[in-house]
């Protein structure tokens, strides 16, 4: 672990801790004042489709397995401060139903969650910016696109994800591309060396592959000027994965690859293409750099959850931004 990710992890702890300190009255006070200041007439555009987004949730739905804030387990502890942040401006009292891990199914009832599947039925799944200091932090990549190498890279833990045996299989000896991966599993695939986002960012074409979840790596690829290639991704996070088209965000390749070289051979040819993409890559990246309206979203999520489940009166916006 690098020094500066060191210091990243002792600041993000250290705030986690303070807030917690922090009265539960003077959290109610800020909550108060900035739904004061909340115009729905202003907000409907940028705040209700993402919010509708990540908390799908129509009606009142009763809790069976909820747990009071006070008492959700602080493990895993990135998720837990996380939530907390925004968790804090509402009573110790307030019952949710949680799984902080790599979630890939649905809830039997309306639960906060760092990932679920892409589905029209998963609204029990309540999406929440969890774990950010390991999805949400990505350098600037200052390299364009056309000073890049002309070749594709990938570098990972084969882990669960079979997509990701396939892919190293078939490219871990390619002459011209670097995808390997970086765990000694005992086989007859050899471990590569780990090579880190700026290295990775030398190539034009830089895989994602989903792992337990979500690929890790899909959020600051879209945030680079390098062409993000990946199969039709199953599950979302807070970045929305599922809102992410093929040909207009990134380049669709099949899960068993048989067309990555043909893929990457058409985007050599048709370069002004694959800026395009990026450009649109890294405009929907850029919904994410507000901190007042990540806050606030947050906020609301939480809002809503509480009053789908019957535990907090509608305040006067609701209506406009919940319905």
């Amino acid at each position: 672990m690098s020094l500066s990710s060191s210091l990243r992890r002792v600041r993000f702890y250290t705030k986690g801790v303070i807030r917690d300190l922090i009265p539960s009255a003077i959290y109610g006070s800020r909550r108060d004042r900035l739904y004061s200041a909340i115009d729905p007439v202003d907000h409907a555009e940028a705040v209700r489709n993402r919010l509708s987004y990540y908390n799908k949730m129509e009606s009142i739905h009763g809790l069976i397995g909820a747990s009071e804030i006070r008492h959700i387990a602080r493990k895993p502890s990135f998720c837990y401060y996380d939530f907390k942040e925004f968790a804090n401006y509402f009573e110790e009292s307030m019952r949710i139903s949680y799984d902080f891990g790599d979630v890939t199914y649905v809830p039997s009832e309306p639960s906060i969650v760092k990932s679920r599947p892409i589905s029209e039925t998963n609204a029990n799944s309540v999406l929440m910016k969890l774990d950010k200091l390991r999805h949400f932090t990505w350098p600037t990549d200052r390299i364009p696109f056309h000073e890049k190498r002309r070749s594709a890279v990938w570098r990972g833990i084969l882990g669960r994800n079979p997509v990701r045996r396939v892919l190293v299989e078939k490219f871990w000896r390619h002459p011209a591309h670097d995808i390997g991966h970086t765990c000694d599993m005992g086989g007859a695939i050899a471990p590569k060396a780990y090579l880190g986002i700026g290295a990775q960012l030398q190539h034009r074409y830089i895989l994602s592959i989903e792992g337990n979840d979500v690929a890790t790596n899909l959020k600051w690829i879209m945030a680079s000027q390098s062409l993000c290639i990946m199969p039709r991704p199953r599950y979302e996070t807070w970045f929305m994965e599922g809102q992410l088209v093929p040909g207009v965000h990134y380049a669709e390749v099949r899960s068993d690859f048989a067309d990555l070289e043909e893929t990457i051979a058409h985007y050599e040819r048709n370069e002004d293409e694959a800026r395009a993409i990026i450009e649109n890559a890294n405009r929907h990246v850029a919904q994410f750099d507000d901190p007042r309206t990540e806050g606030l979203l947050s906020l609301l999520v939480l809002q809503k959850y509480f009053e789908r489940t019957g535990q907090r009166p509608p305040e006067p916006f609701s209506k406009a931004l919940f319905d």
